[in-house]
């Protein structure tokens, strides 16, 4: 809440406008359970509330179902776009980077206690047994407005294929995860499947002035790659699932929520997480654009406008509407497995 302005969280995304205990100031925790299905996320729930009820002055503040939606071939969000595209992989976890990854990074951009990017580790919080091994995180609530993105769709294409050319244009990738910069004019659903092409591009040399994907695109602002100074000390791991039912392709807008949970991991929220939000996401200038923010997840206000550049269409789109609302959001620590033994071992005094 504190930090709203900072990330853009004004107007309707304003923490006044959050939902479940989100904005609460008694809220102090997290608790993220993985479950296989519905039977097992239901036990899991049990034990949780069974737990919950012998721990003194704990108190549930917001719950959040996460499912994943139809079609089940592959993770993507309520708009159709295919997720867990692009992740950047740790030095010495024995993971290989996908063609496009980029090089492994340093363990310290995420996990507090080792090297990072910049060199040895900085001095950590104290007690060091607390915060060695762990990670910042920030949780994000989205808001997807799954009947308003269909209607500008409508609106702006008069075809099938000139709405789903318009959809890529918003995020730099086709539905189906193809990126513009290697199939331009049309989806390639194979490519957007195939983890050892779908990443395997940068923008300076073959699209600098955004004719295959516009300069303010989603996919090119939060992830600009070798457009952008730095990029190995912004990267962030990102997970997520969706929430909310799904809306059928002829259903009008229902008023039932549905979006994103969002959950962002790193070694600095101001650095990485923070930076990505007020510069990527929101500053109007980025790659001196003038009068736009990101499409997607950007703070949109009804007065701010969003670029097309020609190839094969040109585009002026103005009064751009929000596709999302943030509902809620929040920064916490994840503590590595010494510090819950630590933790753990702490009498009611501390």
């Amino acid at each position: 809440v504190a930090r709203a302005e900072m990330l853009g969280d004004t107007g309707e995304n304003h923490p006044d406008n959050w939902v479940g205990g989100l904005a609460s100031p008694d809220l102090h925790a997290i608790a993220i359970l993985f479950a296989r299905d519905a039977a097992e996320r239901a036990r899991c729930l049990t034990e949780h509330d069974q737990l919950v009820a012998v721990c003194e002055g704990v108190e549930v503040l917001s719950t959040l179902d996460l499912e994943a939606t139809p079609p089940f071939d592959y993770a993507h969000d309520h708009f159709g776009y295919r997720d867990r595209l692009s992740q950047p992989v740790i030095e010495g976890t024995g993971e290989v980077p996908t063609p496009g990854t980029g090089a492994p990074l340093k363990a310290g951009e995420f996990i507090l206690g080792y090297p990072d990017e910049d060199g040895p580790p900085a001095n950590l919080p104290q007690p060091e047994i607390l915060s060695r091994n762990g990670s910042y995180m920030a949780y994000r609530r989205l808001q997807e407005h799954v009947g308003r993105f269909r209607d500008f769709l409508r609106e702006h294409g008069k075809t099938h294929e000139e709405q789903e050319l318009i959809a890529a244009k918003l995020m730099g990738r086709w539905r189906s995860g193809a990126p513009l910069t290697l199939a331009p004019e049309k989806d390639d659903p194979a490519l957007g499947a195939d983890a050892q092409r779908n990443n395997d591009f940068n923008y300076k040399e073959v699209d600098p002035y955004g004719y295959a994907v516009p300069l303010g695109s989603h996919m090119r602002r939060m992830n600009p790659r070798d457009t952008a100074a730095n990029m190995n000390r912004r990267r962030m791991i990102r997970r997520g699932a969706t929430y909310g039912p799904h809306l059928p392709e002829d259903a009008p807008e229902d008023g039932v929520e549905r979006g994103i949970a969002a959950f962002v991991i790193c070694g600095s929220l101001i650095r990485q997480f923070e930076f990505a939000q007020n510069v990527w996401a929101n500053d109007r200038n980025f790659h001196e654009l003038g009068n736009e923010r990101d499409p997607i997840i950007g703070a949109q206000d009804g007065t701010l406008e969003y670029k097309i550049p020609k190839r094969p269409i040109r585009k002026k789109i103005t009064g751009l509407p929000a596709f999302t609302t943030v509902r809620g959001g929040a920064y916490f620590f994840l503590p590595g497995i010494k510090a819950l033994r630590y933790l753990a071992t702490l009498d009611e005094v501390h």
